[in-house]
Order: C-alpha cells, then structure tokens, then sequence
C-alpha cells in the first residue's frame, strides 16, 4: 500500500515528519519498507502560460513559444513536445532550474533561436510514464486553468509530497485503504479522525425505476447495490485527485472511473461504473457462470468462464466477473451519459478462484481476497455519488436499487487485564489500557479488570483475547516493554550435527570453487521425475493451488534446477560456471499419496567451461569428469569416509552412458556423479556439463572412524610398479581393492599411473599399470618382505580376474 503523506492530512493532524511518522509507524508494527520523497531533487520549475507558439523557422519539430512566467517579459522558450500549443499552462524550468538526476537548465540557442528554459513534461520532473495520463504520456503536461504564471509548479503537481510504502501482512487488509490507514495514525499520534462529510441532491426519478438487482447466491455475494446517475459529462479528473492517485500507483484515465479508483483507495471499497445505457437492460442478475461461458473484459480479451466463476449479468449474458474486471460492452466511454455504479460485497474466496484462473489480479480483486469492510459497502458508494455528481456533473437518481443484508452485527471480544500484562511482561494500568481502546476507535466495556471491546468492522483481524493482547502491546509500544531474565538456568547453545555438517559441506565446496545456489523446491512432473536412478517407483507430488505450471510439482532431485542456473548465467555471457545446491528433494512412494512425502536433505553440484584459468601462465584447466570426481574424493575425505566410498559405472537416463559412476557408502548407494548425455545437452543448449547428486542426510549421519594421529615414518619406503594385462570391461576399482586386500599391512599407497589400449594387445584387452608403496614406521622393510607381499598382490589378481603381468 502506497499512502501519501499530504492526503493523509485530510483525515488526520498529522504533526510529524514524514520520516517520523513512517518511524512510528513500524514501531506500531506494520512495516514502512521505504519513505520516498515526490520531488526527486527538482527545483526552479514554475507555471508558465503559453502566449504564442509558432513553427520554428530551421527545425521542422521544434516550436518557439513566448510564455510568461511571471516575470512581467515574456520568455522565449523552444520546445520540441508535439502537442504544445498557444493558451496552455504549462510546467516551466527556468534558466537556473535542477531537475532528476542533477540536470541544471541554462540558457541555450537551439538551432539558431534563444531558449531560456524548458517546458517540461511529467516523465522529465520525474514521474513514471506508466502513471501518467495517456494523452500526456509523448507530450507536456497541461496544468489546469486556475494556474498562476510564475507560482511552484511542483505545489500544483504534488511533487512536494512524500508517499509511504507499506508492507502490509494479509491480516491488516483494514489499511489497504486511506481511511483505515487514518485510524492507525491516529491511534499512534493520540488525533481524532476526519470521516469526509457525504451529501448530494438526488433527482426525482428513483433508482429502482431504473434497475432491479437479485442475487441467485447470497453466499457468493451477500449484498449488492446499484446506483444511477444520469447526465454525466466523462472528461479529465480535476488535478489533486490526478495528483493523488498517480502518488498511490493508480494511472488517471477519466472522472468517472478516476473516482471509483479514488473511492477504492480512500475506503477499501471497490467499485464498478457501467454505461447505463450500454449495459442492454434494466435487471442485474449476479450468478455463477455457465462452464465455457466466454466475456470480452476491459482489456479487450476475450475470456472463458468456469462454473465456479461469479458473475454479473444483465439477465441474459455477463457484464462483469464479480470482483475482477467489468466487460468491454457496457465500459465507460467518451460519450457516456448515463452511469450504472456497482457497490457490492462478494464473497473473499470466490473472487480470489476467478482472480487466479483468468490471470487477472488488480486493485479491487486483491481486496476482496483479503477481506473488506461489510459495513462500510453503502458509505463508499455514496460518497462516489457525490464525487460524480461534483466532478461529473451527473444528477443521481434517489435512493438505490439492493439486494441482500447490507450490514452484519457487530461481535465482542472479551480479555483480562491479567491476561494483558502477563502476555506482555507489563504492569499496563486499566486506565491506561482504556485510554488505548479509546485511540484505537474500539468501543469497549470496562468491568474493574476486564474488558469486553466491540470489534469495529474495519477490523476482521481481531477475533480472540490475545488479538487485544496484540493491539494494546503495539500501541503502548514494544520499544516500552520491559526486558526480563530467565528463570530458568541458561545453556549455552550449540549447532545440531546435521547443522554443523551442511555447514561443513558448504565451507568445503566454497573453498573448492563452487558457487551455492538455492533454487524452488517446486518445479514441473516432467522435471520432478529426472535424473532418476531410483530402484523402487517413486511419484511425483502436486500442489493442489500453483502458483504457474511451472511451479506445480515438489521436486525429486535437484539437478534440473541447477542446469536452469547454468542456463540462466550462459545466457548471460558467462561461461564458466560451478554451481552447488543443499536443499530438500521429497521423494512418494504410494500411488495415491495419503501420508506426507518422504523429506530428504539433498547435495547437488553443476559444472561447465573452465574450472581454472591462469591466462599470465598460459594454464587452462577444463571441467571433466575426473575433476568433479576429485572433488567429491576431497569431500568424502573431509568427512573422514575417504576409504568406505566406491564407485561404479551406473546407467541414469539424462547421463552420459560412459561417463556416469554410481557413488557408494559401505556398498549403499548413495548418488551419482557424471557428465550430461550429449543428446540433452543439445536440447538445453549447453556445452560439456558435469553433475553429481549425493543423499546428504546419508553422509551426515554416516557413524565415522575416530581420528587417529600417526607419526611421519623414520625410515624409508618402497615401491613397486605392476602392469597388468585385463579384460577392457573389468573396473580398475575392483583390481584396487584386491590389491589392497592382498597386499597386507605394509601397503600403505595404491597409486593407478597408466592406461593402454591399443594395436599392441590384443582384442578385447587393456593394460593398467599401479604404483605400490611399501613401508614401516618402526623399521627399515627387506626387499624379500616387499617380495612376498608384491607375490601374494599377483597370485590374487590371476585367480579373481584372470590378470596377467604385461610384458
């Protein structure tokens, strides 16, 4: 919610800053994300009249115009804006002026002619082109009539005023509205509030002779009121209510619908002006929509109703979509005379269905969504008649034509003066805790230390004791409460070991160059279920409300989301890129989902392009698959499970079939690691990409060996190299771990050096070659020791994998 600091002062004395009451305000406890000021460092623009505007004699685009500002000379200005023309008033800098952005405006000579200044449009004194009025939005902006030459430009415009942004919770919808806004400030500044005054004369035609209103549903829509008012002249909103709505995000358009926008933000309360006589009858039916019932809406689309929808109707065919957007057919337009003004209250949720199905999501909608005012429905329209009969020059017909219960009684809420203080931690006296009810506007019951206060309908938020609690702790102040010790004995605290091991994992993939990411844990079925290499059938889990398709389904694994970071960033011209993710992946087994998802905690990574780059030495290092490899060997390490993880050549849909292991804890599964298979990396447009996924819930809670120190061997060590001829298929991990099995105690490294395939061997064969280390710490070993051992490693290759030494 936007709220401007100058219109608040119509309902309230405000006697702050605009910092001070945006301070007071948060302190209140609904947040001001930011306090911004209109004039954007502008200064030195005036009123100006245009005298005279004629063709400039060497620029086909350009027009010199002798306009006073006041000064008792004309001034000769050049101006290049289209639709400058004799007789406006127009917003004038003057030689000397600043305007956004420290532009300062000197004389000058533009083609040969003098000019000394510069007629300015809103979008050069700092207005957003989407706020201003469409036959200004490629020209200047002309001021009204009443316009002085030579007085602040800026005071005309409201460009003096400062505009509150509030970040309202979905509880407080009651200042959504200027009104409802005015009783917080005055509950904080200790002021009364100004409701405006609300009179007009009505004709001696009734409305009911106009038009009649049924409801088919009173639960959709509980009240509905139409008024008429006849003859209005459609033309530009006066300036200060332009001025107003442009400062709260609202773009004027015209004085009909201008004041229901202005009604909109002063009470919360949507309205709807249709063409009366477009409107192609004189009966308003509000029902559900027929399923595939189409509307043209407001924004020239044609839209397909469900039915579930709620719509209006002029009996026959839908006018509106109840608390959305009004149709194409019966809009307001230039030569409108007659106005139909729609006042209702619909149902929150109904509104809120056809709001996320059709796409259309506005000012009004988001009101109902949130909730209302019930009782304030007949109030806003009235006051609406008579800002149309003021500034639209209509004549209202008498009374309205309704239908349904236009107010609800009123409900109390009872607390203890106890129950306060103890919630609080205070000692608030019942005097002063009246004295609260009073600024609050609640009209209460005092019964010694009880209180039982009568909830206004502005304020559907307050439903139980402790919602009093609330009201009397924020306006008393929070900044006034006392602090207070534990009783209790205090513990110091600590990191849980699942939290001391993401933070291990995080440190560690940092310091090995990768970037974390955190993605949606929603994604699309398609999306959800890739990159699977689960044994058992999994299925994925919906959303019952999406927010898009996009964002429909709980996610399986993380990968996709990652490569649509690498996607996002290549896009972007950056092609180096090594990304790591922590998140929850939620895995379903049943068919039919009855029980929650199974949560898991998931460590994901994606690497592209060069891993490192030294350019000064002529040193590149690309991203492969031993590279990623190596990293997660450095953080199986890291974690002290270096020598309980294997890998495997795994076949995963999505992966490279040749490039893609299994990762294994004490011969579990536990993730992947692999390169994308070439056919989608096509599909997404990526080079060479690597991944791995690994279940991190698995590693953290992994039981590790305790860490034991070893002094640094005193005597020396032997090796011994073998070259082994093995059928090509056979995995150099499975000859590793017999080597070490064979090998005994005095083995301490097993190092693979060399591969061969070639001409040289025969078919089907390969040749891998090891480096073995030989040592004890407490003596020097014998070359007959380092023998037997190498011996007894050859005897165990030959019998498991018919290994031959390579000659």
């Amino acid at each position: 919610m936007l709220l401007s600091y100058n219109w608040l002062k119509d309902y309230v004395n405000v006697t702050v800053s605009p910092a001070e009451l945006g301070d007071k305000i948060t302190k209140s406890g609904i947040e001001v994300e930011i306090v911004e000021n209109l004039n954007k460092g502008v200064t030195g623009v005036i009123v100006g009249h245009v005298k005279e505007c004629v063709q400039h004699p060497n620029a086909d685009k350009l027009r010199v115009c002798q306009v006073d500002v006041g000064a008792g000379e004309l001034s000769q200005i050049v101006c290049g804006a289209p639709n400058v023309a004799a007789g406006q008033k127009v917003a004038v800098a003057a030689p000397g002026a600043v305007l956004p952005g420290n532009f300062k405006i000197k004389k000058a000579k533009l083609r040969g002619e003098e000019s000394n200044g510069m007629i300015c449009s809103l979008q050069e004194l700092g207005v957003e082109t989407k706020l201003v009025p469409k036959e200004y939005q490629t020209g200047i902006f002309v001021m009204p009539e009443e316009a002085e030459p030579g007085t602040d430009a800026l005071e005309y415009l409201n460009l003096h005023d400062h505009v509150l942004e509030l970040g309202l919770t979905p509880n407080r919808a009651d200042c959504l509205n200027m009104l409802g806004i005015a009783h917080e400030v005055a509950a904080i500044l200790q002021q009364e509030v100004k409701i405006p005054e609300v009179s007009y004369t009505e004709s001696e035609n009734a409305a009911n002779d106009f038009v009649s209103v049924k409801i088919e549903n009173k639960e959709d829509n509980p009240y509905y009121a139409a008024y008429v008012i006849e003859n209005v002249t459609v033309a530009p909103s006066p300036l200060w209510m332009q001025n107003r709505l442009m400062a709260a995000g609202i773009r004027p358009i015209n004085n009909v619908v201008d004041i229901t926008n202005y009604v909109l933000l002063e009470y919360g309360q949507p309205l709807h002006a249709f063409d009366y006589d477009r409107f192609g009858s004189k009966e308003v039916l509000v029902r559900r929509a027929n399923s595939d019932e189409t509307i043209e809406t407001l924004d020239g689309q044609t839209r397909t109703l469900k039915n579930t929808h709620l719509v209006i109707t002029n009996g026959t065919v839908p006018v509106a979509v109840a608390g959305v957007m009004g149709g194409a057919e019966s809009e307001v337009q230039s030569d409108t005379k007659n106005i139909l003004l729609e006042a209702a209250y619909f149902d929150g949720k109904r509104v809120r269905a056809a709001s996320k199905d059709l796409g259309l999501r506005n000012e009004a909608s988001s009101r109902y969504e949130k909730g209302i005012d019930r009782n304030r429905v007949v109030q806003a329209a009235e006051r609406a008649v008579m800002l149309l009969s003021q500034y639209a020059g209509g004549t209202p017909a008498a009374g309205k034509a309704e239908a349904g219960e236009q107010t609800v009684p009123l409900y109390k809420v009872s607390v203890t003066l106890d129950r306060i203080n103890k919630l609080l931690g205070t000692s608030i006296s019942a005097e002063e805790t009246s004295r609260i009810f009073d600024r609050l506007g609640f009209e209460h019951e005092n019964n010694g230390d009880s209180f039982t206060v009568t909830v206004p309908s502005r304020r559907p938020d307050i439903a139980i004791d402790a919602d009093l609690v609330e009201e009397v702790g924020r306006i008393y102040g929070y900044d006034r409460i006392p602090t207070t010790f534990l009783l209790s004995e205090a513990r110091p605290g600590g990191l849980t070991p699942l939290q001391s091991g993401r933070r291990k994992i995080r440190a560690y993939m940092e310091g090995a160059g990768l970037y974390q990411a955190i993605t949606y844990s929603l994604t699309t079925p398609e999306k959800a279920l890739g990159f699977s290499n689960r044994k058992e059938a999994v299925y994925p889990v919906s959303v019952s409300h999406p927010m898009s398709e996009e964002r429909s389904t709980l996610r399986m694994t993380l990968i996709p989301q990652l490569l649509e970071v690498i996607q996002y960033n290549q896009n972007r011209s950056s092609e180096n890129i090594a990304v790591y993710e922590t998140g929850s992946v939620y895995v379903n087994k049943q068919e039919t989902l009855n029980d929650l998802p199974e949560e898991k905690l998931y460590l994901s990574g994606a690497m592209t392009g060069l891993y490192q780059e030294h350019l000064w030495q002529g040193e590149k290092k690309k991203t492969d698959f031993y590279l990623v490899k190596g990293i997660l060997e450095g953080l199986f390490e890291e974690m002290g499970l270096e020598n309980r993880v294997t890998y495997e050549q795994e076949v995963i849909d999505g992966m490279h079939p040749g490039r893609t292991a299994a990762v294994k804890l004490d011969s579990i599964y536990i993730g992947f690691v692999g390169q994308i298979h070439p056919a989608r990396q096509k599909e997404l447009d990526l080079g060479e990409t690597f991944v791995f996924e690994l279940d991190a819930s698995k590693l953290l809670t992994a039981e590790t060996d305790q860490l034991v120190y070893q002094t640094l061997p005193r005597y020396p060590s032997m090796t011994r190299d073998i070259a082994l001829l093995v059928d090509e298929k056979l995995p150099a991990g499975d000859l590793y771990t017999v080597i070490q099995e064979a090998a005994g105690s005095l083995l301490k490294e097993v190092t693979l050096f060399d591969l061969y395939q070639g001409d040289r061997l025969e078919e089907g064969k390969k040749s891998l070659a090891f480096s073995l280390k030989f040592y004890d710490p407490e003596r020097t070993l014998t070359d007959e020791e380092v023998t037997k051992s190498y011996e007894r490693v050859l005897h165990s290759l030959e019998e498991r994998f018919g290994a031959t030494l390579r000659k």
